[in-house]
């Protein structure tokens, strides 16, 4: 008889805190400005993995030069100032639930985005998978109808590709340093360059510019003067549980596992996200969501499943 593997249950508790992200940041609209929300977490987050960067990076023997934290500067900025404010900003549009299918769509485009820039094998099962979750998308967003906001999926779906690009970018020093020493500078670098946007933005040239570009979520945004006791759970939530326990668990269902059986956790998090948000924000759940969410799921097993079948045969 088999042993049971222990790295399942981690795959299965990174995808629950995974899941309840978009529910956590749906809830605390009220508390939070959009963006004062994005850099509180990011930058907790990365403070918070820290310790296990620098680890990472004695244990791969690596010396940080200029040209390091002049790419963590620079990946930062497309992580957290560009793809995750975009990511936010879909929050404030659509439902917590569309934002999180259509966000589960990243492992893809990093199949195709890696393809391209990396030079990694693309499989048919790959092909077929991305015409599944553009259907899903089409299904989700039905523009024929418009039922959810055409900008809120819009957004969704242009994080999820930025997101996948900058985690392409960042492969690229994952095996210099380790992926979780990648993580925290980015999270480190994005969180206080946005901080110096937002600065910038609470200055009369700033709030000035920002008008002059269409852009007025980023002038005079709060930062600390709005926190309240009832915000303060939520953001301990965002930004040390989902990136101490959400990280932590993914990188341990990945040493039980191995990086094709820890994937799983995309495939869980489109059906576990909507249930979540129908169970705490009550949002409704219409027959094109449950279309699409199938859709995504045979998508998702097509990209998924035949890596892990095959990486299991090899043990």
């Amino acid at each position: 008889m088999k042993k049971f593997n222990v790295g399942y249950v981690y795959i299965i508790l990174c995808a629950l805190i995974f899941s309840f992200v978009e529910v956590a940041l749906k809830r605390t609209t009220g508390m939070f400005h959009p963006l004062q929300i994005t850099v509180l977490r990011f930058l907790i987050g990365g403070v918070v993995l820290l310790p296990l960067a620098l680890r990472s990076v004695r244990k791969h023997g690596a010396t940080l030069t200029a040209r390091d934290w002049g790419f963590f500067a620079a990946l930062g900025f497309l992580f957290v100032c560009v793809a995750m404010t975009v990511y936010q900003l879909a929050l404030v549009y659509t439902q917590a639930s569309v934002v999180a299918v259509l966000f589960s769509s990243n492992p893809l485009f990093i199949t195709i985005l890696a393809h391209l820039m990396l030079g990694e094998d693309i499989r048919k099962n790959h092909i077929v998978a991305l015409c599944l979750e553009v259907v899903a998308i089409f299904i989700i967003v039905d523009p024929l109808h418009a039922a959810l906001s055409p900008a809120g999926c819009a957004l969704a779906v242009a994080s999820a590709v930025l997101f996948a690009l900058y985690s392409v970018i960042g492969k690229k020093q994952t095996p210099r340093v380790g992926g979780i020493a990648v993580t925290a500078f980015a999270s480190l670098f994005g969180g206080a360059e946005l901080l110096l946007v937002l600065l910038f933005g609470r200055t009369g040239a700033g709030a000035a510019f920002f008008a002059a570009v269409d852009l007025p979520l980023f002038i005079g945004a709060p930062l600390l003067s709005t926190l309240t006791v009832a915000a303060i759970p939520w953001l301990l939530y965002l930004g040390v549980v989902n990136t101490l326990g959400g990280f932590g668990f993914h990188m341990l269902a990945m040493e039980k596992t191995n990086a094709q059986t820890a994937s799983i956790v995309y495939f869980l998090k489109p059906m576990l996200s909507p249930l979540i948000a129908l169970i705490v924000l009550h949002e409704t759940l219409s027959l094109n969501m449950w279309l699409g969410i199938g859709c995504f799921l045979a998508g998702s097993g097509f990209a998924i499943l035949p890596g892990v079948i095959e990486s299991r045969k090899r043990r």
